[in-house]
């Protein structure tokens, strides 16, 4: 009767072994998949600019993102971590792992400009480089850079057949990327140069990862922003990702208060807005539609949808 009684437990404390470690094996692969394009996550990178060079992978062992790597990333890329209370971009650097383990797994990348604050982004503007009024550098979003052995057009002509990104190519081995809205562009038609004013037109909002679980905190980050008069209603709308017209569940985004309008008023503000995912939204794949409830030019757009998401 004993051994039958041991029996049991042994066999009682396997399942249950076997079922933690199957959710625990679960739970590292979700966040080893958070974005669409993702890659190995093991970068060598190295500044033309500062002259700073790091190896790092930028996933911990079950899966989660290593915060101490993105700070040496933050590093190389000049990026100051603590003012601005993020990393460099992990969906950007995960789309740069991914695609240059596709084309040179392991090799050195050289960036030739990472990280710009607003006022060093002017200064290029009035020296004529091609750097946009409100370039995706500037929210750590963005770099130019090239791999030796590697021709830049057929890099840019890879990256762009995937519709992931903004991608950029000004002739020889260096490319642009950022993980703004899917855009692409050679020399002739970036339209960095335009003297006009951008009134907000190029917003995007984007969220920190591309897969999301229900009733899970999304983080919402504003770039390509000129001006940061404008305010959001609090209210925002998830939409079919194929079909923007299409409505499927509301949310809201989280803020002290209740107020008709929330007002974003500057660029660290606009980087830290969150929400949470609707606990009934079905699997599948959506956008977020954010719309403007003050807007200081009337060319601004009265709304703007997100990347795509995902929920798993």
């Amino acid at each position: 009767m004993i051994q039958k009684r041991v029996l049991f437990y042994f066999l009682f404390f396997g399942i249950v072994c076997l079922f933690a470690g199957a959710s625990l094996a679960s739970a590292a692969e979700s966040a080893k998949n958070r974005f669409f394009w993702m890659g190995s996550g093991n970068l060598h990178l190295k500044s033309l600019r500062n002259g700073e060079e790091a190896r790092v992978s930028l996933l911990n062992r079950d899966g989660s993102l290593d915060d101490a790597a993105l700070s040496e990333v933050d590093r190389v890329f000049g990026f100051p971590t603590v003012e601005k209370g993020e990393h460099i971009s992990p969906r950007m650097l995960f789309m740069l792992s991914y695609f240059s383990d596709l084309v040179a797994p392991g090799r050195l990348i050289n960036i030739e400009s990472g990280y710009r604050s607003p006022e060093y982004n002017d200064k290029l503007r009035k020296k004529g480089a091609n750097a946009a009024r409100t370039s995706s550098h500037i929210d750590g979003m963005a770099l130019d850079f090239w791999i030796k052995g590697i021709d830049g057009k057929e890099l840019w002509e890879t990256i762009r057949s995937n519709n992931c990104c903004g991608v950029g190519h000004y002739g020889g081995k260096t490319i642009h990327l950022d993980a703004g809205r899917p855009r692409f562009w050679e020399a002739a038609t970036s339209g960095t140069r335009t003297k006009e004013p951008d009134y907000n037109r190029h917003i995007y909002i984007s969220t920190n990862f591309d897969r999301f679980a229900n009733l899970e905190t999304m983080r919402l980050s504003f770039s390509g922003a000129s001006d940061f008069r404008f305010g959001i209603m609090p209210q925002i709308t998830f939409v079919d990702s194929e079909d923007p017209g299409k409505a499927i569940l509301t949310g809201r985004i989280k803020s002290d208060k209740s107020v008709p309008c929330y007002l974003v008023q500057e660029r660290k503000r606009s980087r830290f807005l969150s929400a949470a995912v609707p606990a009934k939204l079905p699997k599948g794949r959506y956008r977020i539609k954010i719309e403007f409830c003050k807007r200081p030019f009337e060319q601004m757009p009265e709304h703007v949808l997100s990347n795509v998401i995902e929920i798993f």
